[in-house]
């Protein structure tokens, strides 16, 4: 996800690598730091709302053999919040340090729907902590570099298939990344940013297997594909007048090397094909100065689907191509702090798991999000 909780979700996470306005660029854009004044603290908090109704094949083999239905919504509430700081060393030199969480998703099923025994509740969530430089080199060119400590955590609840009874599997692990960032200021109105995210590969320790259903034996999807794949973002910033400005993205994310993942169960090696593919992003954005104190921001994205067909895709992986519409103001409260709000409305596409075992779709599933930033400057 682009969201964590910062302005960017009010452009629709439209000039995210080139804005540059507040702490966050931590991690937006790492070189983004070297326009930053002094120190600066920002910090956010967030409210996600998920609305993906899983409805159950008849035909299915767990519905027909064990009833129960579909599990309704499987997402709902959930909450979110970030920090960044950043911290000048001279005019030139900056450090930072963010604290944020994008990646993942928690799954509640329910413990009587037709697929119980296979899962009843499934998260897969990663927190970042995030220690960051930057370096002014000259008038037009900035660069920066951070170091992406991930705490992934990997739960998997069910209804055990034979005796009863719910059945957890959970583990978490450290794995370490990197975000690299250039900036490039042609004149005092533009700015172009990239930055490059690497791949996150967790090893967690888990049996995703369910021996007894149906008397075969199952894994579950999601254990397959628990990594964050490389991505590279390249945005742009372009002040038109003294009230208006323009912004706009270009993303790639590298999912397609995880379309086969191999998985270790008890000392045997099975291969999942997730059929992924590549994702793009494009976005724009706009930025109006209403007043001395008020700028409001709205922006459009477009993200095409990690799925090479939305008619096989996973139960447990409700992703797929969607729109984004976001939203925002930003008041500033005095010439040391700014408080910002935004929202944000995420439409996805309609998604199929043709599984003979627990096939069914998710129809028309949508998010919002709503937050709000508070920023200081010491």
């Amino acid at each position: 996800m682009y969201e964590v909780a910062t302005s960017d979700i009010g452009f629709a996470g439209a000039g995210t690598a080139a804005r540059a306005e507040d702490a966050s660029t931590v991690y937006a854009n790492p070189a983004g730091m070297t326009r930053l004044a002094g120190k600066q603290l920002t910090v956010g908090a967030q409210a996600l709302y998920g609305s993906f109704d899983y409805k159950v094949n008849d035909q299915s083999l767990a519905q027909q053999n064990f009833g129960g239905g579909s599990p309704g919504n499987v997402v709902g509430w959930m909450p979110g919040a970030s920090l960044f700081y950043s911290h000048s060393i001279d005019d030139r030199l900056k450090v930072g340090i963010a604290t944020y969480s994008n990646y993942g998703l928690a799954l509640d099923y329910g413990n009587d729907w037709a697929g119980r025994n296979l899962t009843d509740q499934a998260t897969l969530m990663a927190m970042t902590v995030q220690p960051t430089v930057a370096y002014k080199l000259n008038d037009h060119w900035s660069v920066g570099a951070g170091l992406t400590a991930n705490y992934g955590m990997f739960k998997l609840q069910r209804v055990a298939a034979i005796g009863g009874g719910n059945r957890e599997e959970k583990d978490y692990d450290w794995e370490y990344g990197a975000r690299l960032g250039v900036m490039f200021e042609p004149s005092p109105a533009m700015r172009i940013g990239t930055v490059w995210t690497s791949k996150v590969e967790y090893d967690f320790e888990v049996n995703a297997s369910v021996t007894g259903l149906l008397g075969r034996t199952r894994t579950f999807p999601v254990a397959a594909s628990i990594n964050a794949p490389q991505q590279v973002m390249f945005s742009v910033y372009q002040k038109l007048s003294e009230r208006w400005a323009m912004t706009g993205n270009l993303g790639w994310q590298d999912w397609s090397e995880f379309s086969q993942t191999s998985l270790e169960l008890n000392g045997s090696t099975s291969i999942s094909n997730l059929e992924l593919q590549d994702t793009w992003n494009i976005a724009f954005g706009a930025q109006y100065q209403y007043s001395a104190t008020t700028r409001v921001n709205a922006g459009v994205a477009y993200d095409t689907s990690w799925y090479k067909s939305n008619n096989q895709a996973s139960f447990a992986l409700p992703s797929s191509q969607a729109w984004r519409f976001g939203l925002g103001a930003q008041y500033t409260l005095s010439p040391k702090s700014e408080l910002g709000v935004a929202v944000e409305y995420l439409r996805g596409s309609t998604m199929r798991d043709s599984s003979q075992l627990i096939g069914g779709e998710y129809s028309d599933p949508y998010m919002a999000f709503l937050s709000a930033q508070y920023s200081y400057k010491f």
